[in-house]
């Protein structure tokens, strides 16, 4: 039953308010800072909450309340959603369950649900078997399930509502992604960029499930929903037709990857979608060119802005032309407003898998900053302002160095100076807080044939730790830091021993949280990365710290269970340093500080 709160936030807002009208509904409930009704915390991707009943002053004396354990072994990532209900609703890695728990009685179970998906696709699954989480809108709960199905649940009964799939897994299709809720549709991306599918982003009916829209990440403009003539790049329109044909050696396009498996942010004012996608098909770049020289392979590790509404393209930005690195680039995109040299800009922040921090204009795409927040990236040097593109530092050139040659001292990884893990930003220092990975690779290429449904990667990746400031290739292999997306500059840092791959939140009692791979959940002074509390989880954390109100108390919630690409090696079962596209070996010395098991725990300061 919904409760009255202090806000302005109404039962009937939340009960009574029409599916036609589901962008609404979710306004207003991120509009109550006693809720957390998306996974980012709002549309904008900020994760920040106005509470401060927990405050740098007194959350040393912050406690475990109770812990729910899930069932399932595997990665953990998202995060629980609160909606005024009582009810806190989580979710599980494959096999995908999802519960709604009594706040109020220690988690007890009000409805569970578990679908029935076929198993085979666990094999296909690139890194881990994880999701990222549910979305809610009008009393429904949406989930994209590894199998590719988009489900809608009621909210108060765990009932199906309906189901529709969004993809093959037979053919290396698979979901790992949170749905988001725009107007009347629920917005979904896919996974499986390594079994060379082609990505795309689609809109579905909340009501119905019917399909709305489908916008390709590669292909011809028809089928991307590009219009040369008005879509900008840069600030200027394309100009030229079917770049996501001719910038590919013959039908690559097909099995081009591009898939858009990460975050989706929204402007309500602008009308505007944005979303990343992700790596170019095989990862060998030598079978990418044409007439042997770097294509471009768009629209791969490209920034999209849509329409909601028909999925018309506003405008692109490909961060990473001729990808050589695996450098995905589905990282969120913060919306931010800030003042850039003394005009007021709305601005998109990220923190990419690149180790460059972009600030963009999110009304037109033009480029405003590109500056590195992890010094050993050296892949590339800095980025042309005026084209948008890197300055490759042809020395770690995995196409230069050739085919079969292992180009070695590549920073970052594969798995990116920051990858899915989701930043937050506080409007009260204007700073975007996020969990870096602090890893380098060598990066050998080799030629692979496509066969559907199975891996199409084409490279041997091998990772250490980031070098020190002695230059030597050894060192801690994470940080949280604090960036300035204005000045692109790191504010502060905190090393941690292993990659942080959790998602931090920041608040208005002057905190950022953050969770660790051994389990550890921090909080730090938002101003400096003073630690002031901890605490040790049942198991590493790759999901994502929230906090919400209920009957005048202030929670913070997260899941544990220690998986995702930097866990799949206690995830797996796996041994060989090589496996997890290499992931195995520099982790190695994880299992020695936690192990596998899913369970959300719950924080308050005592009464």
């Amino acid at each position: 039953m919904l409760r009255e709160t202090g806000y302005a936030v109404t039962a009937i807002s939340l009960l009574a308010v029409s599916v036609a009208h589901a962008n609404q509904n979710q306004l207003e409930l991120q509009q109550n800072p006693e809720y957390w009704a998306t996974q980012l915390g709002n549309y904008q991707g900020n994760r920040f909450s106005e509470l401060d009943q927990i405050n740098r002053d007194n959350v040393s004396e912050l406690r475990s309340v109770w812990q729910f354990s899930t069932g399932v072994l595997r990665g953990h990532e998202g995060g629980p959603l609160y909606v005024g209900d009582g009810r806190l609703y989580i979710h599980t890695p494959f096999p995908n369950k999802v519960f709604a728990l009594d706040l109020e009685d220690e988690g007890r179970v009000v409805w569970s649900y578990e679908p029935d998906q076929d198993s085979r696709v666990i094999p296909v699954m690139c890194c881990d078997t994880v999701n990222r989480g549910l979305a809610y809108a009008d009393g429904r709960l949406f989930l994209g399930q590894a199998d590719n199905t988009l489900i809608a649940l009621d909210a108060e009964s765990g009932e199906l509502l309906w189901d529709v799939s969004n993809g093959d897994h037979t053919v290396g299709e698979t979901n790992t992604m949170s749905p988001l809720v725009v107007h009347d549709k629920v917005i979904v991306g896919i996974s499986g960029g390594e079994y060379g599918i082609r990505g795309h982003m689609t809109a579905y009916n909340v009501e119905t499930g019917e399909m709305v829209w489908r916008g390709y990440s590669t292909g011809p403009d028809d089928e991307v929903l590009i219009d040369p003539e008005t879509t900008l790049m840069l600030g200027e329109p394309i100009g030229e037709a079917d770049l996501g044909v001719s910038t590919w050696p013959e039908d690559e396009w097909e099995r081009g990857g591009g898939a858009p498996w990460g975050w989706v942010t929204y402007d309500p004012d602008l009308d505007l979608i944005y979303y990343g996608t992700g790596n170019p098909g095989t990862w060998n770049p030598d079978q990418r060119t044409k007439d042997g020289e770097p294509a471009d392979n768009k629209w791969a590790i490209t920034v999209f802005a849509r329409d909601p509404n028909d999925g018309s393209v506003k405008w692109v930005y490909q961060k990473v032309p001729f990808d050589e690195w695996d450098y995905d680039g589905v990282n969120e995109n913060q919306l931010i407003d800030v003042e850039f040299e003394g005009e007021e800009r709305k601005g998109l922040a990220i923190i990419d898998r690149t180790g460059f921090g972009f600030l963009l204009d999110r009304e037109t795409g033009e480029l405003l900053v590109a500056e590195k927040f992890a010094p050993e990236t050296n892949w590339a040097d800095s980025y042309d302002m005026e084209t948008g593109r890197p300055n490759v530092n042809e020395d770690y050139s995995t196409f230069r160095q050739g085919v079969n040659v292992n180009t070695t001292d590549i920073c970052p990884t594969a798995m990116g100076a920051k990858n899915m893990q989701p930043s937050a930003y506080s409007p009260r220092t204007g700073l975007i807080y996020a969990g870096i990975n602090r890893i380098c690779m060598n990066y050998e290429p080799y030629e692979t044939e496509y066969v559907a449904g199975q891996p199409y990667v084409g490279a041997t990746l091998t990772m250490m730790p980031a070098p020190t400031e002695n230059g030597q290739m050894e060192g801690r292999m994470g940080s949280f830091i604090a960036w300035d997306p204005v000045a692109g500059e790191t504010v502060w840092e905190v090393d941690e021993r292993f990659a942080v791959w959790s998602g931090a939140l920041a608040t208005a009692g002057d905190l950022a949280f953050y969770g660790t791979l051994e389990g550890h959940v921090k909080a730090v002074d938002i101003e400096n990365g003073e630690e002031l509390w901890r605490f040790k989880t049942p198991s590493g954390i790759i999901g994502n710290v929230n906090t919400f109100m209920h009957e005048g108390k202030q929670y913070v919630a997260v899941l544990s269970g220690v998986g995702g690409w930097a866990g799949i090696g206690l995830a797996a079962g796996l041994e060989d340093p090589e496996e997890g596209l290499g992931a195995v070996g520099v982790f190695s010395a994880l299992g020695d500080y936690t192990k596998l098991g899913g369970v959300l725990t719950v924080f308050a300061l005592p009464d």
